[in-house]
């Protein structure tokens, strides 16, 4: 479809995307992906050059991609979020010479391309009516397909929870071995149907939402962004089987699934992009009827690394098995891997795995040690080889010398049933090092008292993991894949104490 790199599965006249009503073949999508390649060859883009996307969910989107790396080029999907400077950064970055661009996004923004590109210095095109026209004129003939497996496909800048974005350097192979991985692990079938809510520039989605569901052969139903009626309606009227969220879109299923609500096409749900909650993962359980299996993944591997499986044994609050072909162990800061039951650094490897990160040797070298991805997250390993995320390294609290995991004090939290959402942080304090802070959202309608909350947390935590302070908020700053941003939360915080 997209070349020799990535052969799929795909019967021509089967519909392979479907969007707003319209419903688009494995051959449609085929002949887009090569008159888009056509055209940007057309355009000047060579082996190498960096392309910037800026586009909603939509075909365009994979037909921008693929047409891209069919090149031979590099493409660097970027949120849809970001600010002018912002973009800025990312273009420099990556020195890129072209941006594509979904007309919606200039719109929003108030800018015309004269103005884009004299701003960035970049070479703009615009997915416009004008585009549109130029596409179906296009000669496809002659195009060859670049076919390197081990160059690098995809930039991709990491979310930037911890503090700069670097760009990961994701190659071809990283990526359509870890389709194939996800395949294996998920048991992905040709009569499949994906819906792909979850932002298409992100790898969570991208990889398991596009990638893997086009090499089994599979349909994607894609929807502009989470708007928790339209999701509902369309996993009934399109009988959606594999469903990907993250933990904040299940807690909104979750209400449409207490009143009545089922989804009897459904055979599998699959949560990443943050730790699930084992309270809603139980939740899902008793309301949806149906696991949701949890996965865990990094930008830096492709993103997936490992998944509970679904028709074997399900562990509340694990993470799962490595996929195949992927090994993970448990290192102390010395590089030593330690034994069953101890938290420390969860390390990775496999063919999934980054190059590094671009123009950045020191970072690479810390975080691709003796051939390993160092995660940064805190993580055990029962004696059946299933692990479980403890907590991000960097978001660890030390108190009194003592060491909190907020993800720890936060799965206390969500079994208070007036609960919808919290947050723990670490802040500075003077005799103890750090203190604890959590952020509270209750559920609608719901009131409640710190001390109430507190008494709650007592009988459940040892007194220096409880919160000196509890805040109750209307809402928790989240990323476009609804990850609550800590970094924020703590900045704020800080901000606000000097």
């Amino acid at each position: 479809m997209v070349g020799d790199i990535y052969k799929t599965n795909f019967i021509s006249d089967k519909t392979a995307l479907k969007f707003k009503g319209n419903s688009i073949t494995y051959g449609q999508m085929d002949q887009m992906v090569l008159a888009y390649a056509s055209y940007l060859k057309k355009a000047g883009l060579k082996v190498g050059d960096k392309v910037v996307l800026s586009c909603l969910n939509a075909p365009e989107f994979i037909y921008s991609y693929f047409g891209t790396v069919r090149n031979g080029a590099v493409i660097v999907p970027i949120n849809l979020l970001l600010t002018m400077e912002e973009i800025a950064y990312v273009v420099k970055n990556s020195e890129a010479k072209f941006m594509i661009m979904h007309p919606l996004i200039l719109q929003k923004a108030k800018l015309t391309r004269e103005a884009v590109e004299k701003a960035l210095e970049i070479t703009l095109i615009v997915l416009d009516e004008e585009f549109n026209q130029q596409i179906s004129a296009v000669s496809k003939e002659g195009f060859e397909d670049f076919s390197d497996e081990n160059a690098i496909s995809t930039f991709l800048y990491t979310s930037g929870t911890t503090g700069k974005q670097k760009a990961a350097m994701l190659t071809h192979k990283n990526l359509v071995v870890n389709s194939k991985q996800c395949t294996a692990a998920l048991h992905a079938k040709q009569d499949d149907i994906y819906m792909c809510v979850l932002p298409m520039f992100h790898v969570f989605a991208f990889t398991a939402c596009i990638l893997m569901p086009l090499y089994s052969g599979a349909t994607i139903s894609i929807l502009e962004s989470f708007q928790p009626k339209e999701v509902i309606e369309t996993l009934l009227k399109d009988e959606i089987t594999v469903f990907m969220g993250v933990p904040s879109m299940y807690v909104v299923l979750l209400e449409a699934g207490k009143k009545d609500i089922s989804f009897p096409k459904l055979r599998l749900a699959v949560s990443g992009g943050a730790a699930l909650p084992v309270e809603i993962y139980r939740q899902a359980r008793q309301i949806m009827r149906l696991p949701i299996v949890e996965g865990y993944g990094l930008t830096e591997a492709s993103p997936a690394v490992s998944f509970n499986p679904p028709d074997g044994v399900q562990k509340e609050g694990s993470i799962g098995l490595p996929l195949p072909g992927v090994e993970c162990k448990i290192i102390d800061d010395n590089e030593r891997e330690l034994p069953e039951g101890e938290v420390g650094e969860l390390a990775v490897r496999g063919d999934n795995v980054m190059l590094g990160y671009y123009n950045e040797p020191e970072a690479t070298i810390s975080t691709l040690m003796n051939g390993w991805l160092h995660t940064g997250d805190l993580a055990k390993m029962d004696e059946d080889g299933y692990i479980y995320i403890v907590d991000r390294k960097k978001d660890m609290v030390i108190v009194a010398g003592l060491n909190v995991y907020p993800r720890e004090v936060e799965e206390v939290i969500y079994q208070f049933p007036k609960v919808k959402e919290a947050a723990v942080i670490g802040l500075a304090d003077k005799l103890r090092g750090e203190y604890v802070k959590v952020f509270v959202v209750l559920k609608e309608g719901e009131e409640c008292h710190s001390k109430e909350l507190l008494r709650f947390m007592k009988e459940k935590l040892a007194a220096y993991k409880l919160p000196r302070h509890i805040e109750f908020v209307s809402s928790l700053p989240k990323n476009s894949t609804g990850k609550i941003m800590k970094r924020i939360l703590k900045e704020q915080q800080e901000a606000g104490r000097k």
